[in-house]
């Protein structure tokens, strides 16, 4: 899988092809910020990995098959975890963990298992350690399994030589714990609006020295 590299240094908005944000996550001291975006009628599988100085740029534009529910940014390595899954409406909680290395634009999907697990939340403890917070694998005679989860720390010495199709079902293992399922529409929206309000003051403050 892979990204669609972008320089958009001469767009007059870096969003545009994200559509409505849905999730936003941010690495301050790297100048990273990664929007999830939803079209209209659809639901947030798009993701847009931009460096943000003076203004935001986009660098990569990542489609997943799957709604995107996490993001996170590798502390140190150019990495985005972004994990991603729904409900199929009848049994199973499909999903992917997906890498996004930032240089090269290339995207990895994870899980060996070919339905993946529904991603639900994703958190770097350190360079080696990723927690992962998934959906049950599905509902079967599981009365709580749309209101709690599994939760799983993987380990890899180098994230950056990970492979495809190499977390299997004893790396996601984990305890049942609480799984929320919240709405970060709004938050996301209010980041993106922060993003493209500084440009525009700065436009009209220059304006005013004329």
């Amino acid at each position: 899988m892979a990204s669609s590299p972008i320089d958009q240094d001469r767009s007059i908005d870096p969003f545009s092809g994200i559509g409505d944000a849905v999730l936003v996550v941010a690495d301050k001291r790297r100048g990273l910020v990664a929007v999830a975006g939803a079209h209209e009628y659809d639901e947030a599988k798009t993701v847009g990995a931009f460096h943000v100085t003076d203004r935001a740029r986009r660098r990569h534009l990542l489609y997943s098959r799957h709604p995107v529910n996490a993001m996170a940014f590798h502390p140190t390595l150019p990495l985005l975890a972004v994990g991603s899954g729904k409900y199929d409406g009848g049994y199973y909680f499909e999903g992917e963990l997906l890498l996004l290395h930032l240089e090269t634009g290339t995207a990895l999907s994870l899980i060996e298992h070919h339905l993946g697990r529904q991603v639900l939340g994703l958190e770097w403890l350190n360079d080696q350690d990723l927690r992962v917070l998934m959906a049950p694998p599905d509902d079967w005679k599981d009365g709580q399994a749309h209101e709690e989860g599994h939760i799983a720390v993987v380990r890899r010495a180098d994230w950056i030589a990970v492979e495809a199709k190499s977390l299997t079902g004893r790396d996601l293992a984990g305890p049942r714990v609480p799984a929320p399922r919240p709405d970060h529409r709004e938050a996301a929206r209010q980041a993106v609006a922060r993003l493209t309000a500084p440009q525009t003051r700065r436009h009209h403050t220059s304006r005013a020295h004329e």
